[in-house]
């Protein structure tokens, strides 16, 4: 057996034992800075699909480590509506990675968005779109400053990815269970019929309520989650896991 080969199941050993062993979602974080740092990049992120309209990272971010200067001045510029990368990630199940230099060569994304990943040295991209059991959709990405990765890392990247995922989710799903809602259940009905593009007056029919109610349940939500709109309320449901 190949000292590479070794080496690569050693590291695998460890990081599998650091993600098992954890049992916050802090420290499913914790473990996938670690194996952030054994495959050379420095920071990790884990965010939520976003609609056509959201238009701040700092909203779908679960857990990152990323420089808050750098989400700061990504959101100050609008960056979300401005990349034509991050949409795609969500429509493949197989990890996606990418350069910088590989980017400003295409010419696929603004110069301002390169010229921002270049300033805080997020040279090279790996991430691995996950879903969960009950639909919901996210994204683990690694960033930092490496070569290129080659395909045996990218796999292994996906196999450290759906064990930390599936460990998060356990997680999740168990403080979910243990925390009851800030909202009613009627809230908690309107606000998943919203997340699927239902309108108030679809909601009614569907619900056998006056559109005027639904929005009235629809106001309340907003104000128990300290939201600005329904877009901002269906997120931040979706990401302290009230809603599927």
């Amino acid at each position: 057996m190949s000292v590479v080969k070794v080496e690569t199941l050693e590291r695998q050993a460890a990081l599998s034992g650091a993600i098992a062993a954890a049992e916050s979602q802090a420290e499913v974080l914790a473990a996938l800075e670690r194996a952030a740092h054994a495959f050379g990049f420095t920071y990790v992120t884990l965010m939520v699909k976003f609609n056509e309209d959201d238009e701040y990272m700092a909203r779908l971010i679960i857990q990152s480590t990323l420089p808050a200067d750098f989400v700061r001045e990504f959101d100050r510029n609008r960056f979300l509506a401005k990349c034509p990368v991050l949409p795609t990630l969500f429509d493949t199940m197989l990890p996606q990675a990418w350069t910088l230099e590989n980017l400003e060569r295409e010419g696929v994304v603004p110069a301002q968005i390169t010229q921002l990943l270049r300033r805080f040295s997020l040279f090279t991209t790996v991430v691995m779109p996950l879903h969960s059991l009950d639909g919901e959709r996210f994204l683990l990405r690694f960033d930092g400053k490496r070569p290129p990765l080659r395909q045996s890392e990218v796999n292994e990247f996906a196999m450290i990815s759906l064990h930390a995922f599936d460990v998060f989710e356990k997680i999740r799903r168990t403080h979910r269970i243990a925390i009851p809602s800030p909202l009613s259940m009627r809230e908690l009905e309107v606000v998943r019929w919203t997340a699927q593009g239902k309108t108030s007056v679809e909601i009614g029919r569907i619900l056998s309520l006056s559109d005027h109610t639904v929005n009235a349940h629809m106001t309340n939500a907003i104000k128990k989650l300290d939201c600005v709109n329904r877009t901002q309320l269906v997120a931040k449901a979706i990401r302290l896991g009230l809603i599927a």
